[in-house]
C-alpha cells in the first residue's frame, strides 16, 4: 500500500469519527477480544472447542471465508489461562513435510534446522517438556488448514503420537474453509480425522443477528444512537448475506460515503452507493 493510499484511508477514518462523533472507527479488524460481538451460536461453538482442549484432545473449526473463524481462534486463545496453556499459531500453506515441521518447530521455539525425522522428534520432545517439566499444555492452532497437502496433513498423526499412542500431550485446532472437511474425509487421512474429537462450524448471520452485530460495533465505537435506518440495515444484510467480513466492509464504506455527503443517518441508497465503490 502506498503512502498516498494509507493517508487517504486514515483521513477517511478521521472523517467518519468526526462526522458521526465516534470514539473509534467502527467495523475494522482492530477490536479487542473482550469487546467482540457474542451470539448464542458462536458461543456454543467456542465452548465446544474449549472443552475439547481442556480434555487434551484435538478439534477442527470449519467455516466459510469471512465468517469469523480468526475471531473465534482469538477468543479461544484468550479463554485459555496462560498459567496452564502454551498456545502456538501456525499459518503456512503449500509446504512439504519437512518445511511444515520447520514452521511448527519455529512456533514452538525450537531450532527449525534438521531432517524431517529429527524435526518430528524435536517437536515431540518440546511438547513433552512443556507438559511434564513446565506443567503447560501445548496447543497448536493450524490456520488455513484446507490448503495443506494431504501428505503434509498426515504428519499430524505422527506428531500427536506419544508413548505408543497412549498419552495425550498436545492439542491441535485445525482451522479452515469447507475444503478442510472434504480433505479429512479422504481415506488416506482417516487416521488424522479420527484424532479430532470435535468439529465446530460457523454459519452466516440471520437478518436479526446482522442488525445486532451492526449495533454492537457502533456502540463499541461510541455511537449514541443507530447510524443506519431500518432500510439500510436490510440492505446491508441482503448485500452481505450474513457474512461478517462483507458486512463490516460494507458498513464502514457506507459510513465513509455518508460522512462525505454530510448525512446524520445512513439510508439504503447510501449503502447501494457504497457497494458500487467496493464491488469490482
Amino acid at each position: 500500500m502506498s503512502s498516498l493510499q494509507l493517508a487517504s484511508q486514515t483521513n477517511a477514518g478521521f472523517d467518519v469519527r468526526r462526522h458521526f462523533s465516534l470514539r473509534l472507527v467502527p467495523f475494522t479488524r482492530e477490536i479487542k477480544t473482550a469487546e467482540r460481538w457474542r451470539n448464542e451460536a458462536h458461543e456454543q461453538e467456542l465452548q465446544g472447542l474449549r472443552h475439547t482442549v481442556e480434555q487434551r484432545m484435538s478439534a477442527a473449526l470449519i467455516a466459510p471465508p469471512g465468517s469469523g473463524k480468526t475471531n473465534m481462534l482469538r477468543a479461544l486463545k484468550d479463554s485459555l489461562p496462560d498459567a496452564r496453556y502454551r498456545l502456538h499459531y501456525v499459518m503456512v500453506t503449500g509446504l512439504g513435510k519437512r518445511d511444515f515441521c520447520r514452521e511448527i518447530s519455529r512456533a514452538l521455539g525450537c531450532s527449525p534446522a534438521g531432517r524431517y525425522d529429527a524435526l518430528v522428534h524435536q517437536i515431540q520432545e518440546r511438547c513433552v517438556t512443556l507438559a511434564d517439566e513446565q506443567s503447560l499444555r501445548p496447543v497448536l492452532f493450524i490456520d488455513e488448514a484446507h490448503d495443506l497437502r494431504p501428505d503434509v496433513l498426515s504428519i499430524l498423526r505422527v506428531i500427536t503420537n506419544f508413548e505408543m499412542d497412549s498419552k495425550l500431550v498436545v492439542s491441535l485446532i485445525l482451522a479452515g474453509q469447507s475444503g478442510l472437511r472434504d480433505l479429512l474425509r479422504r481415506a488416506e487421512l482417516e487416521a488424522v480425522s479420527c484424532r479430532l474429537a470435535h468439529f465446530a462450524t460457523l454459519r452466516p448471520l440471520s437478518r436479526a443477528e446482522s442488525r445486532e452485530y451492526i449495533e454492537h460495533r457502533l456502540k463499541i465505537a461510541g455511537a449514541r444512537s443507530s447510524l443506519f435506518d431500518p432500510h439500510a440495515q436490510d440492505a446491508l444484510f441482503e448485500c452481505a448475506q450474513g457474512n461478517l467480513r462483507a458486512l463490516s466492509r460494507l458498513a464502514l464504506k457506507s459510513l465513509e460515503e455518508g460522512a462525505k455527503m454530510g448525512v446524520p443517518v445512513i439510508g439504503a441508497e447510501i449503502v447501494a452507493a457504497a457497494r458500487a465503490r467496493i464491488t469490482p
